[in-house]
C-alpha cells in the first residue's frame, strides 16, 4: 500500500514539475551531446594523445573541442532558423488547402469502396499543425531555463567526480556509486551520439529521395524526419506516415504517393532497423516491449517531450536497479534476454 502511494506520489510530483524538469532534461541531452561531439574532436587532434602534451597544452585542447562541438551545435540551429524555420511557416499556412484536399480524398475514397466515412474522424490538419505550433512555441519560452542548466552542467562537470569521492560514503558504496554513475554516462553518450548520427543520415537520405522524386517541403520532411527518429517505434512510423499522407492528398496522381511511401519505408528499414542495431550492438540490452511501455507512461505525463526521453531515463533506470539487490527484478524485467549487470563486478 505504501510502494502504490508513493509511486502515485511520485506521478503526480513529475507531472506538476514538467515545466521545470523538462528544461533540465534538455540541458542535459545537449550537454551529453555536446560533450559527445568535443570528444569526437579531441580524438582527431593528433597531438591531444601524444604522452609530451603537458597538462596545460591539454587543457587548451579540451577548451577547442568545446568551442568546435558549441560551433557545431551553433551552425545547426543557424540552419534551423535561416532555412527551415520559413519553410515550417509556408507548410503551417498551407494547412487549411491541405485540410480541404484531405475532405475531397475522404469523398473519393467513399464513392470508390461504396462506404460511409464520417467527416467527425477526419484529422483537423489546421487544429493538429495549431497545437504542435504552440507546444513549440511554449518551449521556447524555457530557452533561458536551459542555457542557465547547461552553462552550470559545464561549469560543474570538471569537479563533479571529487564532489562524490568527498561524500561520505563507505568504499564500497562509494565505489557502486562511481560505476552506476559511469555506466549511465558511457551508455547514455552512445546512445544520444549514435541516435542523432542515425537521424541524421536518415533525414539527409530522405531530402535526397524526396528531392528526386519531387515532393514539396523536401527539407521540411527532412528535419521532421530527423527528429521524429529519436522517438522509438512510433516516431519512425509517423515520420513516414505524414510525407506519405501529404504526397497522396496534395499529388495529382498516386505515382508521388507511391514513391515517397517506397523511399521513405526503405529509409528507414535501412538506417533504423539495420545499421542502428548494428551501430549500437546490444549494449542497452533492453526489452522492446519495455522501451513501448515506457514511451507511453512519459508521452502520458510530458507529452512529446517525454516520448522524446523516455529511452534515456529508462536506461538510467535499467543501470540504477541492476546495482541492488532489492530492485534486480526491475532490471530482470527490463532486459531483452533477463542477463543484467552483475551487481559485484564494480567492487
Amino acid at each position: 500500500m505504501h510502494n502504490l502511494v508513493f509511486f502515485i506520489a511520485l506521478i503526480f510530483i513529475l507531472w506538476i514539475g514538467r515545466s521545470l524538469f523538462i528544461p533540465l532534461l534538455v540541458a542535459t541531452f545537449l550537454w551529453y551531446l555536446l560533450n559527445a561531439i568535443s570528444a569526437y574532436y579531441r580524438k582527431i587532434m593528433p597531438c591531444y594523445k601524444l604522452n609530451s602534451c603537458n597538462i596545460y597544452a591539454r587543457k587548451f585542447y579540451n577548451c577547442i573541442s568545446v568551442l568546435l562541438s558549441f560551433a557545431t551545435v551553433g551552425a545547426i540551429i543557424y540552419l534551423f532558423a535561416t532555412q527551415i524555420k520559413p519553410m515550417l511557416l509556408e507548410l503551417y499556412n498551407a494547412t487549411p488547402i491541405l485540410q480541404q484536399k484531405l475532405l475531397v480524398f475522404s469523398n473519393y475514397i467513399s464513392d470508390l469502396l461504396g462506404i460511409h466515412i464520417d467527416m467527425n474522424i477526419i484529422p483537423n490538419i489546421p487544429q493538429i499543425a495549431g497545437y504542435i505550433g504552440s507546444s513549440v512555441a511554449g518551449f521556447a519560452t524555457s530557452t533561458g531555463m536551459v542555457l542557465i542548466y547547461l552553462i552550470f552542467m559545464f561549469v560543474e562537470q570538471s569537479s563533479f567526480n571529487k564532489k562524490i569521492d568527498a561524500m561520505p560514503l563507505p568504499k564500497l558504496k562509494s565505489k557502486k556509486l562511481h560505476f552506476i554513475l559511469n555506466s549511465i554516462d558511457e551508455n547514455m553518450k552512445k546512445y544520444l551520439f549514435t541516435k542523432t548520427f542515425i537521424s541524421a543520415a536518415t533525414g539527409i537520405c530522405a531530402y535526397i529521395l524526396l528531392s528526386i522524386i519531387g515532393l514539396e517541403y523536401a527539407s521540411v520532411w527532412a528535419f521532421i524526419i530527423f527528429i521524429l527518429n529519436y522517438i522509438p517505434t512510433f516516431g519512425s512510423i509517423l515520420a513516414c506516415v505524414l510525407p506519405i499522407l501529404y504526397a497522396l492528398i496534395s499529388g495529382d496522381t498516386w505515382h508521388l504517393s507511391l514513391w515517397t511511401a517506397i523511399s521513405l519505408i526503405a529509409t528507414e528499414i535501412l538506417f533504423g532497423n539495420i545499421l542502428d542495431p548494428k551501430i549500437t550492438g546490444k549494449t542497452l540490452n533492453i526489452s522492446t516491449l519495455a522501451i513501448l511501455i515506457n514511451l507511453v507512461f512519459w508521452g502520458m505525463i510530458w507529452g512529446i517531450a517525454g516520448m522524446f526521453f523516455s529511452v534515456p531515463i529508462l536506461v538510467a533506470i535499467y543501470i540504477t536497479t541492476a546495482q541492488f539487490e532489492s530492485t534486480r527484478w526491475i532490471a530482470t524485467l527490463l532486459s531483452s534476454d533477463g542477463k543484467i549487470p552483475d551487481e559485484t563486478q564494480n567492487d
